[in-house]
């Protein structure tokens, strides 16, 4: 027979916590409370040590924390804006040392092929003016090509161009998927190299753009590969908007509407009222029909939707609570978008899901009948769809079994409860 070793439950341990100093350039462990005027410098982080007959286990806890900055600009290629080279520098003594500084300015920019047929031109005059080495990289960055390919294809450019991943960050400029797969990229150079988002849909104004997930296509799944890393800073420009379609105009309202109804009743109100004019007008200034009150809309609409979005991202950016209302929208939205691509734009994907949710909270007695009405109502009038023949009853089952999979083994499933209430 052999023998059994019974575990002993009363095995002694020992538990220490250290600070984290630095003193003379080298950090080390101290026990106990920390003297800061005899150390350089005293770390967030914390090691936990303990200690058993059987071992040691060292547990650390280190804060990371990522700062950007999403900034409203005017003219974002006029080359006297140097807000495009300059303005992701938050210490004013650092952009003054940048300007009086001889060295020559670097850039590697990735640009929708779309978007440089329309802007290339000016993109260039904008770099050569300011006397910028510069690669740029023109990619159809489309919902089908949105794969790891494509992300490896920008890396190799990258890695010839030479780039500082500390001093010389990329630049993004495009719609949604090419931030997505820019900032994958971006993350994986060198472990992480500084990255720099320009929207030029209203999608991604108000809603790629300020976020911290990239991402690319997998194994026929939506974002299936990506990483939680912000770019160093984000430039909103609305004049890019004035060159997108009618339907890409209502394909970012869907998103703004999904803010209104899981946040904001004001945001909600005002593009049941103004939404066909923010259709009309691109969300640009109008000196016909509409005058001054369509750019006070659109700077007040576009307003609300990022601040509303930045409330919900900034304190869960790593997504470690998965009660999130931004989801609202996206459950059954990912598995229909990449059943019929390309036939459905992403926002109008959502706004189908979210419809579908509307008439769940009606049935549910979470919404009045004529709440749900004002919603539809208001969804048609942005010109977006509410239904597909491709929404199966099937399709919603296997989206519902999806989320319980990645999402703890609860249905999370964001629902208004109002007009502006979730």
């Amino acid at each position: 027979m052999g023998k059994v070793q019974l575990e002993d439950n009363d095995i002694k341990e020992k538990k220490t916590e250290f600070s984290l100093v630095q003193v003379k350039g080298t950090w080390k462990r101290k026990l106990g409370k920390v003297n800061k005027d005899t150390v350089d410098c005293v770390s967030a982080a914390k090691i936990y040590e303990s200690i058993t007959e059987k071992g040691a286990t060292w547990t650390v806890v280190s804060p990371i924390v990522f700062t950007y900055k999403v900034t409203e600009t005017q003219d974002l290629l006029d080359p006297i804006n140097d807000t495009l080279l300059l303005g992701h520098l938050s210490d004013p003594q650092q952009v003054d040392d940048f300007k009086k500084s001889n060295n020559s300015i670097k850039r590697f920019v990735v640009i929708d092929q779309e978007v440089y047929k329309i802007y290339g031109p000016r993109l260039t005059h904008y770099l050569e003016a300011n006397n910028v080495l510069y690669k740029i990289m023109a990619l159809p960055t489309t919902e089908e090509n949105k794969s790891m390919e494509m992300a490896l294809k920008i890396l190799e450019e990258v890695n010839s161009f030479s780039l500082d991943r500390r001093t010389e960050p990329i630049i993004a400029i495009g719609g949604g998927v090419c931030l997505d797969i820019v900032g994958l990229a971006a993350s994986l150079y060198r472990r992480r190299t500084p990255y720099i988002r320009v929207p030029t849909t209203l999608l991604s104004y108000i809603d790629a753009s300020v976020g911290a997930k990239t991402g690319v296509n997998f194994a026929n799944c939506k974002n299936k590969l990506g990483a939680y890393i912000p770019p160093t800073a984000v430039f909103l420009d609305l004049s890019f908007i004035q060159t997108i379609p009618r339907r890409h105009i209502a394909n970012g309202l869907a998103e703004m509407l999904k803010m209104a109804l899981m946040k904001h009743r004001g945001l909600f109100e005002l593009l049941e009222k103004h939404g066909r004019m923010l259709l009309d007008t691109k969300f640009q200034a109008d000196n016909s029909v509409y005058g001054l009150s369509c750019l006070q809309a659109a700077s007040q609409s576009t307003r609300i939707a990022i601040t509303t979005m930045l409330e919900e991202l900034a304190p869960n950016l790593w997504e470690d609570n998965l009660n999130r209302l931004v989801d609202f929208g996206h459950l059954i939205s990912p598995a229909l978008e990449m059943k019929v691509l390309p036939s459905l734009l992403h926002g109008e994907a959502v706004n189908i899901d979210m419809s579908y949710m509307v008439y769940v909270s009606k049935e549910s007695g979470l919404l009045t009948e004529e709440e749900k009405q004002r919603i539809i109502s208001c969804m048609v009038g942005l010109e977006l769809p509410v239904w597909h023949e491709a929404c199966t009853k099937e399709l919603i089952q296997r989206s519902l079994q999806d989320r319980l999979k990645h999402s703890g083994g609860l249905v999370r499933m964001p629902l208004p409860v109002g007009l502006g209430k979730a």
